[in-house]
């Protein structure tokens, strides 16, 4: 299997399908020479159970069609690493929300699709990243201490911080919709040929979900 590859978690690829941009993603896989990968627990929240729910079975048929066609694919893995994968999975989430404290009870930070994603990147060679919106994942991986910062900010109360669990996040790389649409966008690879196209679909993605500010919008506009 290559070594070169993305590991999608389901919100980036819903809020692709809910702008309208999902054959974007299969324009960026042929420039990125690599593979595009989900976990079963992101096909069970993007495709098999959306599928049951009439209102998301457009969407879910529009990222289904990507995964027949191997656009989007399983890891090919081995039995062996199919256990270590469900093993590590479950340490993820564990390590993961028991490491922030309010009024002594822990505080919930990843479900199992996203440690599993977390945990497919752990165990496979040199993955490229993880492609995640919600910004309480990205956090944990990329400043831990900010995070617990904002806990403290929204909830109003005191965090207590397990900081010897900091380390073990901090090597996940991880990305956002909002890079894959810039990138998109400057390889012209996006419809219509306008000037304003990467604007308007970064803010299309942070209206769907994607945890990016206005400045960093503003900032990406001008790189």
């Amino acid at each position: 299997m290559t070594n070169k590859y993305l590991i999608f978690d389901s919100g980036p690829l819903i809020n692709f399908a809910l702008n309208g941009i999902l054959p974007v993603l299969e324009k960026i896989k042929k420039e990125f020479k690599g593979e595009f990968l989900i976990t079963k627990e992101v096909k069970r929240e993007v495709i098999d159970y959306p599928l049951t729910i009439k209102r998301f079975e457009l969407e879910a048929l529009q990222i289904k069609d990507l995964f027949d066609r191997n656009i989007l694919k399983h890891a090919d893995l081995t039995n062996e690493q199919v256990d270590e994968l469900r093993l590590k999975r479950e340490q993820i989430v564990s390590i993961a929300n028991s490491t922030f404290f309010a009024n002594r009870k822990p505080l919930h930070i990843l479900d199992k699709g996203e440690a599993a994603a977390l945990a497919l990147f752990s165990i496979l060679k040199e993955p490229s990243a993880i492609v995640i919106d919600e910004r309480t994942a990205r956090m944990l991986c990329e400043n831990p201490e900010n995070l617990k910062k904002l806990f403290q900010k929204k909830l109003h109360t005191n965090i207590i911080a397990k900081r010897e669990n900091y380390p073990y996040f901090k090597n996940f790389k991880v990305i956002r919709s909002t890079e894959l649409a810039y990138i998109a966008c400057k390889k012209g690879l996006c419809e219509p040929k306008d000037p304003r196209i990467l604007e308007a679909i970064l803010y299309g993605l942070k209206d769907k979900g994607c945890s990016i500010s206005r400045e960093e919008i503003e900032e990406m506009k001008t790189l």
